[in-house]
């Protein structure tokens, strides 16, 4: 009788971590299972099936270590006062992480792909939501902001928030794109200049 192959083994933490540039590189649907286990150390596939379930399983343990390692220290700063030092620091931070040597440039969630086959809705749903929250933190951030008087009587907080999430997002494209970081610093400075028009102050 032949005898059995020895099971793979792994890091399973280091294993995630190269999935993630994967993903974030390739996008869901680009990357393969053949680039992923590749990356992963070239791993067995029935390894990754019984570490993770499926594909779907790895992209959102993936996306869970992103946000942790990524999206937290983005967002942790917004409640600064006064909101126009928050909304800057939002975007330059935006603009230094996605600029970042060692990394694939711009935001998995945005440049996951906005396209995806009908076998894939749930993820796509999935990077929607995300990407919405985006727009509702900052609405919710600058509704504050009015209450407290920081902002005219007049100033829209939803079309506020439209026009920065529209930055943040123009910025990961422009950083996938190769515009270096001194570019991207550049366009949040142009986006901050606009900001006393936007909130009627």
């Amino acid at each position: 009788m032949a005898k059995r192959g020895r099971p793979c083994s792994f890091d399973r933490d280091d294993a995630l971590r190269r999935a993630l540039d994967v993903f974030w590189d390739m996008g869901y649907e680009g990357a393969t299972m053949t680039a992923l286990k590749d990356a992963m150390g070239g791993i067995c596939a029935p390894s990754v099936y019984a570490a993770y379930g499926s594909k779907e399983a790895l992209f959102r343990s993936a996306l869970a270590l992103y946000h942790a390692q990524e999206s937290e220290a983005l967002w942790q700063g917004l409640e600064t006062s006064p909101v126009r030092d928050a909304m800057a620091g939002l975007l330059r931070t935006a603009a230094l992480r996605y600029s970042t040597p060692g990394k694939p440039p711009g935001c998995l969630v945005d440049l996951s792909t906005l396209n995806f086959s009908p076998a894939n809705k749930a993820i796509e749903t999935t990077l929607h939501d995300l990407r919405v929250d985006v727009a509702r933190t900052l609405e919710a951030r600058l509704c504050r902001a009015r209450e407290d008087g920081e902002l005219g009587t007049l100033a829209d907080p939803v079309a506020v928030a439209a026009f920065y999430t529209t930055v943040l997002q123009g910025l990961s494209i422009q950083a996938r794109d190769g515009a270096s970081r001194e570019r991207l610093l550049a366009i949040v400075d142009s986006a901050i200049t606009a900001w006393d028009c936007l909130v009627g102050n």
